[in-house]
């Protein structure tokens, strides 16, 4: 089995924070959440972000901003509508039907494009959308306690990342590889 991270190696940038910015057309308060947005990506990117803290901020977030399950739903359709062209479809081509898209973003957001992915095996985090509030989120070690949960001791072959945020998975697989702008490079 091979595995694969969503943003940066499956989709060029940061979805949640693409999707945040989207959000903007709809709720301009989001502009003033905006520093706390970019401040959490920055320290996600720098490998600086507690994952308990990172989450407690993102459902703070969530509460203020979206109102209803029907809203977020109509807005993931409109956002991939706008933003399906940011996959990388020369990675995408290396997604088979039975390997795994592992990620830290919301399975809301992942659901709206699921179809495009190439495999229906998506860990993401988990938000129930009736409460706003996310279930688990798959972040650092969390994707390792996730697959381990839903596949047991499966192997993975190879493991396509452009963070050592997945220092975890890394460990776990037999290659990995760091997705750069497209330019993917065997680091173990």
């Amino acid at each position: 089995m091979k595995a694969f991270d969503f943003d940066n190696t499956l989709y060029r940038g940061e979805s949640s924070l693409d999707f945040s910015l989207y959000m903007i057309r709809t709720h301009k308060k989001i502009l003033l959440y905006l520093p706390v947005i970019m401040a959490n990506t920055i320290r996600y990117k720098l490998c600086l972000v507690d994952k308990e803290k990172l989450g407690a901020e993102i459902n703070k977030y969530m509460k203020l901003i979206i109102r209803d399950k029907r809203e977020i739903i109509h807005l993931v359709k409109t956002f991939w509508q706008t933003h399906a062209d940011r996959l990388d479809t020369d990675m995408l081509r290396r997604v088979g039907t039975d390997d795994l898209i592992i990620t830290a973003g919301p399975d809301f957001l992942l659901d709206g494009i699921r179809d495009r992915l190439g495999t229906q095996n998506i860990i993401s985090s988990v938000v129930d959308l009736d409460r706003i509030e996310i279930l688990h989120f798959n972040f650092k070690d969390n994707k390792v306690s996730r697959f381990r949960e839903l596949y047991g001791n499966t192997g993975i072959d190879a493991f396509y990342t452009d963070s050592y945020n997945d220092r975890a998975l890394m460990e776990i697989s037999d290659k990995v590889f760091l997705v750069k702008k497209g330019r993917i490079k065997r680091i173990q």
